[in-house]
């Protein structure tokens, strides 16, 4: 399964983005703060919990440069996944965007499909919201 949200223009440049988006800790900006508990962080990994009780973990993978950050679930995640944020430099900021893989049988695809669209989004838009 794959899932591409929102692209957004953002006010910073694309290594400031690329900065801040290499501290898993920073994520927590990124996250709606209503439907996640139990954050937790250190620079390369983070894990929270999201309504319903699920953990999410999110370990730091690698780059490419500043235009790619990788991240791939973690031993708490629920099914193995990769995110792969992308920026691009784009009238005098950045335009960035989430990409998601996972590895879901259909049953869990029609469950998660539209929560991880909405946080995908929500995610970007925070990040653009971050530096207006």
């Amino acid at each position: 399964m794959t899932i591409d949200s929102q692209k957004v223009q953002i006010t910073a440049d694309q290594q400031t983005i690329a900065d801040f988006l290499s501290d898993a800790q920073n994520l927590i900006h990124l996250l709606p703060q209503d439907k996640i508990t139990d954050f937790k962080a250190d620079a390369n990994q983070c894990s929270f919990k999201v309504q319903g009780g699920i953990t999410i973990s999110l370990v730091e993978d690698g780059t490419d440069g500043p235009s790619q950050l990788f991240l791939k679930s973690g031993d708490a995640s629920p099914f193995p996944f990769r995110l792969t944020i992308h920026t691009a430099p784009n009238k005098g900021g950045t335009e960035g965007y989430i990409h998601f893989e996972g590895q879901v049988n259909p049953f869990m695809k029609m469950i998660v499909e539209k929560p991880l669209t909405h946080l995908f989004d929500y995610m970007s838009n925070k990040l653009k919201e971050y530096y207006a």
